[in-house]
């Protein structure tokens, strides 16, 4: 005689019970399993934001960095540095680069793990590291002698990049620089993203999410007084809030203020035509604290102030800036020892 066959408990069942007697596991159970879903979520959107923004240059590999450039113009070169959270796409929806290629061969490099240029992790990437990275870049493009311009973060780089290779910078143009080590909140609040494993977290997960909610009010900010102009509708916001670049904006603001420090020691030894400038109203950066000061300390330095102007100079002062590369470029066409002849104003 058959016996009777009993039912067994569903999966289902099994595991509500097992949810019932341990709810701390439960509970953390599904917020791991909510931040894996944001993490491939925005690592989707990452992919999209590279799909519909391809690289419109080309690629160079240098000591295991794919560093991607952006080349137009003929003439004498001009190398463009962008900042912190930025790109290529930030000079050419300016305007700056075709303004400046009617005159200049324009070299734009996309920074580490800025843009589509890799960002190795085996290397802290201070302004110092950067700038030796780029003077083997710029070698392998056959320029030997360079203007160069850095914008905000860039200007750290492109001031390094004068300093260990002085014979390479014919003139220096240094917008809406960071200089000297001041207290700043910012900084603090970023370190947190840019510790190894728990950065990583959070920049795969929270940190593109709140980026994209506070992006009106960081634009505001970064331009203002002045409006935001139309012509900055270009710029990718989607691949500047893609989780590795947020990391890289992290730590790059971590390296900000020590990175200010170190340069800070060594400003006196520029020796070529600079031009520093900066927005009256800049509200990120104190332009008394940094040009001005700066203008004090460099030899052979201009400062040029721009009235009713943010942090975004290159965008909202574009004529302006591009008058600024004019003028220390002149400088440097007088010959011999030019940088004597360039006088302070």
């Amino acid at each position: 005689m058959a016996l009777p066959r009993t039912r067994s408990p569903s999966l289902l069942s099994d595991y509500v019970a097992v949810l019932r007697r341990h709810p701390a596991r439960a509970a953390f159970a599904a917020a791991a399993t909510l931040v894996g879903a944001i993490a491939i979520v925005n690592q989707q959107f990452a992919r999209k934001a590279e799909r519909d923004n391809p690289p419109r240059g080309q690629f160079l590999e240098i000591d295991g960095v794919r560093l991607h450039y952006v080349e137009r113009g003929n003439g004498r070169p001009l190398v463009l540095f962008h900042g912190n959270g930025s790109m290529i796409q930030d000079f050419e929806s300016s305007g700056l680069i075709d303004l400046a290629a009617d005159s200049y061969r324009v070299i734009v490099f996309d920074r580490p793990g800025f843009g589509h240029s890799s960002r190795p992790r085996n290397v802290i990437w201070t302004p110092e590291a950067q700038a030796d990275l780029f003077r083997k870049a710029l070698d392998r493009l056959s320029v030997q002698r360079a203007i160069v311009l850095g914008h905000s973060w860039g200007a750290s780089v492109a001031l390094a990049l004068a300093i260990r290779h002085p014979s390479f910078v014919e003139a220096l143009v240094l917008a809406s620089g960071y200089y000297f080590p001041t207290v700043r909140a910012d900084v603090a609040a970023s370190s947190v993203s840019a510790i190894p494993g728990m950065g990583d977290a959070i920049t795969h997960t929270i940190s593109p999410i709140l980026s994209r909610l506070l992006w009106p009010s960081m634009l505001r900010k970064m331009f203002g007084p002045q409006p935001i102009p139309e012509k900055f509708d270009g710029f990718p916001r989607e691949m500047a809030v893609r989780p590795s670049q947020m990391r890289a904006s992290a730590a790059e603001a971590t390296l900000m203020i020590p990175a200010a420090y170190e340069a800070s020691q060594t400003y006196e030894q520029l020796e070529m035509p600079t031009i520093i400038i900066a927005g009256d109203d800049d509200r990120i950066i104190d332009i008394n604290e940094q040009s001005v000061r700066l203008h004090g300390e460099v030899k052979h330095s201009r400062l040029r102030r721009i009235a009713g102007a943010g942090h975004m100079i290159q965008q909202s002062a574009t004529a302006q800036l591009m008058a600024a590369i004019d003028e220390a470029a002149s400088e440097t066409r007088i010959g011999g020892n030019a940088p004597q002849r360039f006088a302070k104003a």
